[in-house]
């Protein structure tokens, strides 16, 4: 027959079973890692890079492996700011965005080759935007912003694509003179924005003037115009009356007939007319006289021509013949 255990052989079993199943536990779970989503994890094995392990549930070898560190592979942002002189004796701050990440497959190179990549990167760009700017004036570094960043993102996929670095963008987000400076380039722009005011304001005063002028010849022309279609109407209206007077048998002396009848006719058209603004008058102060003068004496002179000429005045010579002989 077995003896039985005794309470103190029980008590070493239970603790030794205990101890087992706590370093159990203590390989298991020093053996199973997770890897979370965009991240690499670098995996050595007795101080020697041994592998990359990927997003997901991974197994090393207990107190043999070693997750030394791990990486992110998301894209990452870095602020740069360099400071630095342009062509013109100009200081400036010039703010850098870089967007950069890891690489898939070239996670042990962008771990182990630079001790530092961040520093690495700052020195690029701080060497790169400084050789660009110092060949440009303050104005021209302003319009050539691209041409800058471009310049920095080609220089760092050069020189940092061998360390397993991927630069997806590179921003120069600012150019920052000094205050003082700043304020000058303010002042020059008001001066110019009043410049071109002025000038603008002058072109339109030209254009008023000009336009203001043409029309007034315009108005000149047309009135010379009428003027002229006036004096022509006129003179077809003298003819026209003539040729009915010589219809209707008067033959003496039309011309007076028109005569008085057109000035008739002008002062009429004036009296009926007060805001007529043409008016043919004579240019001297006698010059009244004389028109009214000048057609009295034609119509004296054309009635004594008529009365010679009519068979009532060619009979009284004779009748004063007559009384003579008697």
């Amino acid at each position: 027959m077995s003896r039985p255990m005794g309470k103190d052989t029980r008590m070493i079993l239970l603790s030794t079973v205990g101890i087992f199943l706590v370093l159990l536990i203590l390989v298991a779970t020093s053996s199973i890692f997770t890897v979370q989503t965009r991240q690499a994890a670098v995996i050595e094995r007795m101080g020697k890079f041994h592998h990359v392990a990927h997003a997901g549930l991974n197994i090393k070898i207990p107190f043999v492996d070693k997750v030394r560190d791990r990486i992110s592979l998301q894209v990452q942002q870095l602020d740069v700011m360099v400071e630095t002189k342009t062509q013109d004796n100009v200081f400036v701050q010039i703010p850098v965005a870089v967007q950069y990440q890891v690489v898939e497959g070239r996670e042990r190179e962008a771990y182990y080759l630079l001790s530092n990549h961040e520093q690495q990167i700052i020195a690029y760009v701080q060497d790169n935007v400084r050789s660009s700017v110092a060949g440009m004036k303050l104005d021209e570094s302003f319009s050539s912003k691209d041409d800058i960043a471009r310049n920095v993102a080609e220089s760092l996929r050069d020189n940092m694509a061998e360390y397993g670095w991927h630069f997806v963008n590179t921003l120069v987000t600012d150019i920052r003179p000094d205050s003082k400076v700043r304020d000058s380039m303010n002042a020059i722009n008001a001066a110019q924005r009043e410049r071109d005011a002025a000038v603008s304001q002058a072109e339109a005063e030209k254009i008023r003037v000009v336009k203001e002028a043409e029309g007034a010849a315009e108005a000149r022309r047309l009135q010379g115009r009428g003027v002229a279609d006036q004096r022509k109407e006129i003179v077809e209206g003298i003819a026209a009356q003539y040729e009915l007077l010589r219809e209707a048998g008067i033959e003496e002396s039309p011309e007076v007939l028109m005569l008085v009848s057109q000035y008739l006719d002008a002062m009429v058209d004036v009296a009926g007319n007060g805001g007529s603004n043409v008016m043919f008058m004579p240019n001297n102060p006698g010059g009244m006289g004389e028109l009214f003068d000048g057609m009295r004496n034609v119509l004296y002179s054309t009635q004594l021509s008529a009365a010679h000429k009519s068979p009532k005045t060619k009979r009284f010579p004779q009748q004063r013949d007559n009384t003579t002989k008697d």
